[in-house]
């Protein structure tokens, strides 16, 4: 077990003592002013998916909206990234902070702010921020929004290669757009002139206003209806109840430290593998979830800003224990985060941090097998990664693009069923783009689009299938690349086999092959086809207690071939034919 010493940041998070709210409030209005806060933010996704100018946006869903009190505590949430999930407070305090604090703000101010080490992110998120007053002017709360900008002035696109902070875009430390409702003219300009894409940025910004403001009207006209003593009342109510629910499942789990191991491939820059382990401690209805273990600092922007490593565990925690509920401050009171300062997962300010979020993916993994250690029913590891890819260039027509996917992959099995395709925790919400909506916007075709056989993890139950998807450049273009855990496959569990790792192959016309990982700017012809293998969940329980019937059916789907049968699972194999001839008599078929 580790200690706290000197050297060890422990964050706590909402230390706000409750009010003494009162005790017979009417359940039914507290219910009410739940669900309300929860449609008010969904209500805010909509505006935002209706009105943003970037598929990333409207389509992958790479945007968060939430709804905070004055105290700066997570009142509601709404359904899209997880990845954003409890850093929103931290960036609105500390754009506030930055914006002459709350004593300064008006009706319609909107602060801009998207420094990582406040935003927990990198800096092509930019959050819009208004402060939302009631009827009769009191400051009641904030409404934020904070976005994925298609560009905001790195060194490129994407980047993963920088190795500060100043290469990562241009910072917006918390500065009013709008003050008292009359726009800054100089930092919009500022703005659009540090963008390679002024036009889609002008546009997602105005959508992210929009978004903030149909949020800011629901919460004033929720505090209107109640009267603001009654809604302070039961938001307590809410926060306390939150609480209790996850304090009452953490004391459902056996005490203990458990322990998790975190893989990358490298940092971006040097080509060297990162392996570090985090550990759960469980101790009654307290948890602490400690990555002081983790490598110092990187020299690439992999590097996760403190606001990013809370957001991580309090993503894990509101999966596992909020009872399938929103979040609100009041799920990650029992939580205790401690890292280490200067550590890859508190670095310092200027830390090169665009590839953030594939640090959370790598932690996240780990997390989750050291919980796995307490919570049998918990699945086997993913593939760990989004298999991100930006093609950008200029098409035929003189017409600047740039196609940036990620992908979901193979998830591992649990003790009663199969894995899935999905996209791992930190993006679960988020959306692929279609073949459609790919190839109208952007010069490239899109050529295969299907299960890759055998890369699903062998067990009892197997995990979730790799599959692969191409595009074939139909004009000169730069590519970039984010795949990540190439080299370490999805983990099984409980005498499952792991699944098959992440590639990426880029076919030259010439039909040479090379093998990729992380680039930037990397040049490719016209006729280049670009082949994401994205990898196979891990299995659960030994291969040899597979049922035949299940292993016919993938082998009829494609799932598995038979060369992949006879190596995993040879118990079937004597039950397949007869199988076969029970199930396809009469349809003249047979196994193929």
């Amino acid at each position: 077990m580790k200690h706290p010493t000197e050297a060890v940041h422990e964050y706590r998070g909402d230390a706000t003592p409750l009010r003494n709210c009162k005790h017979n409030l009417d359940p039914v209005t507290v219910q009410i002013i739940r669900h309300a806060l929860a449609s008010a933010a969904n209500q805010m996704v909509k505006t935002m998916v209706r009105t943003a100018f970037t598929p990333v946006l409207y389509e992958a869903l790479d945007f968060a909206v939430v709804l905070y009190d004055r105290d700066f505590r997570l009142l509601a949430q709404g359904a899209t990234i997880p990845a954003f999930t409890g850093t929103m407070g931290f960036c609105i305090q500390a754009a506030v902070e930055n914006a002459g604090g709350d004593q300064s703000l008006l009706p319609g101010d909107v602060i801009l702010y998207n420094v990582p080490h406040g935003t927990g992110s990198h800096a092509q998120d930019c959050a819009v921020i208004l402060p939302v007053f009631d009827e009769a002017g009191t400051h009641i709360g904030y409404c934020a929004n904070k976005a994925h900008w298609a560009d905001i002035g790195a060194k490129n696109f994407y980047c993963t290669d920088t190795t500060d902070l100043f290469q990562e875009g241009t910072l917006l430390p918390g500065v009013k757009l709008y003050a008292a409702g009359v726009e800054n003219e100089s930092v919009r300009r500022i703005i659009l002139a540090n963008s390679r894409s002024p036009n889609l940025v002008a546009g997602d910004i105005k959508a992210q206003i929009s978004s903030c403001n149909v949020g800011a009207n629901e919460l004033s006209r929720i505090v209107s209806r109640f009267g603001y003593a009654t809604f302070l009342d039961c938001i307590e109510t809410i926060i306390e109840h939150s609480e209790r629910k996850v304090r009452a499942f953490l004391e459902s789990l056996p005490d203990g430290v458990y322990t998790g191991t975190c893989y990358m491939d490298n940092n971006g820059v040097e080509n060297t593998p990162i392996t570090f382990e985090v550990t759960v401690e469980i101790a009654g209805s307290d948890i602490i979830i400690d990555y002081s273990a983790a490598p110092p600092t990187q020299r690439g922007p992999v590097n996760c800003p403190l606001p990013s490593t809370v957001s991580l565990s309090r993503i894990l925690l509101s999966m596992i224990a909020g009872s399938y509920e929103a979040p609100n401050e009041g799920m990650f009171r029992p939580l205790t985060v401690r890292t280490k300062p200067g550590s890859m997962y508190n670095p310092h300010r200027t830390a090169p941090s665009f590839l953030y979020g594939w640090g959370i993916d790598a932690a996240m993994e780990g997390v989750l097998e050291a919980f796995a250690a307490a919570i049998p029913t918990l699945p086997a590891g993913s593939a760990g990664d989004i298999c991100a890819l930006d093609i950008h260039g200029v098409d035929a027509d003189g017409k600047f693009f740039a196609l940036g996917a990620a992908l979901p992959v193979g998830h591992g099995a649990n003790p009663t069923h199969d894995g899935n395709i999905l996209y791992i925790p930190a993006l679960a919400n988020s959306r692929t783009q279609s073949a459609e909506i790919i190839e109208a916007r952007n010069p490239v075709l899109v050529d295969a689009w299907e299960i890759t056989a055998d890369t699903a993890g062998p067990g009892k139950f197997r995990g979730g299938p790799g599959w692969q998807l191409a595009y074939r450049t139909l004009s000169n273009a730069e590519v970039i690349s984010i795949i990540e855990r190439t080299l370490e496959p999805a983990r099984g569990r409980d005498g499952g086999l792991p699944g098959v790792a992440n590639r990426l192959e880029l076919e030259e016309p010439d039909e040479s092959v090379e093998i990729i990982g992380k680039v930037t700017g990397k040049p490719v012809r016209k006729g280049t086809r670009l082949r994401i293998f994205c990898g196979g969940g891990g299995g659960y329980g030994a291969p040899a207690e597979r049922d035949p019937a299940l292993v016919l059916e993938d082998l009829r789907n494609g799932v598995v071939t038979l060369e992949h049968v006879k190596r995993h699972y040879q118990h079937a194999l004597e039950s397949l034919l007869t199988l076969a001839h029970f199930q396809t008599a009469g349809s003249g078929s047979g196994l193929s």
